[in-house]
């Protein structure tokens, strides 16, 4: 990377066993294998729940949330390409749905925002146990709306992926390449010829828009 630059980070949120940890890994392993410096960050909330044995007490989200940013922006310091798995917005949202607690949110959204894309991953996976960080099938259809309303609230574009394995990584693929390639996209309009409207000003008598003009 250059120095000074930050990589584009790939935030990847969803409720609960909706496929985000396979998807960030997936993508990273086939961003890699095309030469794309990319990296995932991992859950920090499933680390806790492993080395705790238990799930997080009300007073101990804010910690996960601030240390789940702090590990997607050191990643984007040293890597072109960040997929987090998670930021922390869902520890926001798993606050107010589990604790009623809303003061995550400010801090939450302003991080979030450092997304260079959202991908939200949508519920056509079946629910599957996965340790303590589960709470069941019942909360992912509440935690996916509150995910979506947050992120309209907040005016943060993103992007719904389904679709089963290949399939499933093919279009967040997609949509994460069309991200990746706007800086060129941007050199390309820039470099590219500049259109010039002559015809209000225009003295050539066979132009075809005189013509309109005078069989109107």
């Amino acid at each position: 990377m250059t120095v000074g630059t930050l990589g584009q980070i790939i935030a990847i949120i969803g409720a609960e066993s909706t496929g985000k940890t396979w998807l960030a890994r997936e993508l990273a392993r086939v961003l890699g294998a095309r030469g794309v410096d990319a990296v995932m960050v991992g859950e920090v909330l499933r680390e806790f729940c492993d080395h705790h044995g238990r799930t997080p007490q009300a007073h101990e989200q804010a910690g996960i949330a601030a240390e789940q940013t702090r590990r997607i922006r050191q990643a984007a310091q040293t890597h072109a390409v960040v997929l987090a798995d998670t930021t922390a917005l869902s520890t926001a949202v798993y606050s107010e749905l589990i604790f009623q607690d809303h003061s995550l949110y400010p801090g939450a959204i302003s991080d979030h925002a450092e997304a260079a894309m959202t991908l939200l991953t949508a519920m056509d996976l079946p629910w599957v146990a996965d340790g303590l960080q589960r709470d069941g099938p019942h909360v992912r259809r509440p935690v996916d709306e509150l995910l979506r309303q947050v992120l309209l609230r907040a005016r943060a574009p993103f992007a719904v992926v389904s679709g089963q394995g290949v399939a499933r990584i093919d279009q967040a693929l997609g949509m994460v390449e069309h991200v990746l390639d706007e800086p060129r996209r941007r050199e390309r309009a820039a470099s590219g010829p500049r259109w010039r409207w002559f015809c209000d000003n225009c003295d050539d008598g066979e132009c075809e828009q005189h013509w309109l003009s005078r069989g109107a």
